[in-house]
């Protein structure tokens, strides 16, 4: 019994683990890319459920389908420049402060591309394909860095496969649209493990105080990774109304994905843990092996509205929730004896509301911008570093260049800006026992490219 205490106690480490799948906050709320549309990143989409001459809909509303000409080929490409320093510092479960630095610059520059494709039949029918990355995230911190014991690398991608088709039931009035969503998820993440702290609350009280250096808090570390990988299916579906000539309606909706993840367990421990472990009797745990857990990907609503001023200008809006109810909690299922790993995330509802402009200046330019408000899924208890977030506002500026009749450029650039992202994470004393507390500097620079061509 006393050995199979034995193990289970140390087990207990892997609930510390669970942070591996934390996947924290990317360039929108959550780990959401609302990156599929230059266009309308021009205008911090606001009126991307009702975009005009914008094959992007496919995913965004498919219902605005039929208000396309002939066939549509769009390619869009969002460079996402995040930029995260923390400030602050750790404690080990002895009161000590952590080692390390503040990890550099967490942020990096990724490419996020999107193309689409959208054909309107002469019968009111119209039909789209599009490949996008609705979600996703990259962070990486310096190994050694204070809070190596809860993030150190985090890659996410999610790319989904739309097909969609719409149909006008009141031609130029009203028309409905849908479509089924193939998608695919890859998760590598990785983090320090204290192996120093396993070893030191295994031994008697009174043999603390004269315990070797690598049987101490943050005298044996090792590291963790794990990645994996799974396919999902969903579906969208949209309406448009265009009460008037003037004022352009759209609903849609994105429904929840799920993926059970699964993949490989890789541990890095140090030779004295291992011998230690060993003789123990745990050489069981903490072994390379398989590893799965399940992951919901939010359901998403969003209301667009664009009214024509005038020929010239037209004003848009956007109001959108995003179900981050979906994401509890992640419980990791490792296949070897090592416990199961389970971190709280509490993640809720969150609002994107967002208002713009685009002004026609002649034939060849047309001048948007748009300021946004988004909220973080997140509150200070269930903040992680993977990629911190708070409360964050949006500005943009983009124009579109119509190079011919047929071929039309779009540029963007949106600065957003975070309001200061606080952590105060405290481990469970079984899962380590190590806390940080701090601040991150942040902000999000998106410049965005496409090129549409239409036949």
């Amino acid at each position: 019994m006393q050995h199979a205490h034995r193990i289970t106690r140390l087990s207990a480490l892997a609930f510390g683990i669970a942070g591996a799948l934390a996947f924290g906050q990317a360039g929108a709320s959550g780990f959401q890319l609302k990156e599929n549309s230059v266009k309308s990143m021009g205008s911090a989409f606001s009126g991307s459920a009702v975009a005009e001459n914008d094959s992007s809909v496919v995913v965004n509303n498919p219902a605005m389908l039929t208000g396309l000409n002939g066939t549509t080929v769009q390619t869009d490409i969002s460079l996402i420049d995040v930029n995260a320093e923390f400030e602050g510092r750790g404690f080990d479960v002895t009161g000590q402060p952590l080692r390390g630095g503040n990890g550099g610059d967490a942020g990096g520059l990724a490419a996020v591309p999107a193309m689409s494709v959208a054909h309107k039949f002469e019968n009111g029918l119209a039909v789209g394909g599009m490949v996008s990355a609705p979600f996703g995230l990259k962070t990486e911190y310096e190994r050694d860095w204070v809070g190596r014991y809860f993030a150190v690398e985090s890659d996410v991608k999610i790319v989904n496969l739309t097909l969609s088709a719409a149909l006008d039931i009141v031609p130029d009035r009203f028309s409905v649209g849908g479509g089924i969503v193939f998608s695919h998820a890859n998760v590598t993440l990785s983090k320090a493990v204290d192996f120093g702290t396993v070893l030191f609350g295994q031994l008697p009280l009174a043999a603390r105080p004269t315990a070797p250096g690598f049987a101490r808090p943050q005298g044996s570390d090792g590291f963790f990774e794990i990645e994996g990988a799974d396919n999902g299916i969903g579906w969208v579906l949209g309406f448009a109304l265009r009460p008037t000539d003037k004022l352009t309606i759209g609903l849609s909706h994105q429904s929840e994905i799920d993926y059970d993840l699964e993949g490989d367990v890789d541990w890095t421990v140090p030779s004295a843990a291992r011998a230690t472990f060993d003789a123990r009797g745990a050489g069981a745990l903490f072994v390379d092996g398989q590893g799965s857990a399940e992951l919901t990907t939010p359901a998403t609503t969003t209301l667009s509205v664009g009214y024509e001023v005038t020929e010239a200008f037209k004003l848009t809006a956007t109001y959108a929730e995003t179900g981050w109810e979906s994401l509890q909690e992640v419980r990791i299922d490792f296949a070897n004896p090592d416990a199961d790993a389970r971190e709280e995330f509490n993640w809720d509802t969150t609002r994107f509301m967002s208002i713009g402009g685009e002004f026609k200046l002649n034939d060849a330019w047309m001048l948007r911008a748009g300021y946004a408000y988004d909220e973080t899924p997140t509150t200070y208890q269930f903040r992680t570093p993977r990629l911190p977030d708070e409360d964050r506002k949006w500005f943009s500026l983009g124009a579109t260049w119509q190079f011919s009749d047929a071929l039309q450029v779009n540029f963007a650039y949106t600065h957003i800006k975070p309001d200061t992202p606080q952590i105060g994470i405290v481990t469970p004393v079984a899962a380590g026992g190590q806390r940080l507390f701090g601040s991150f500097e942040s902000d999000v620079n998106l410049l965005g490219l496409s090129a549409q061509y239409s036949f």
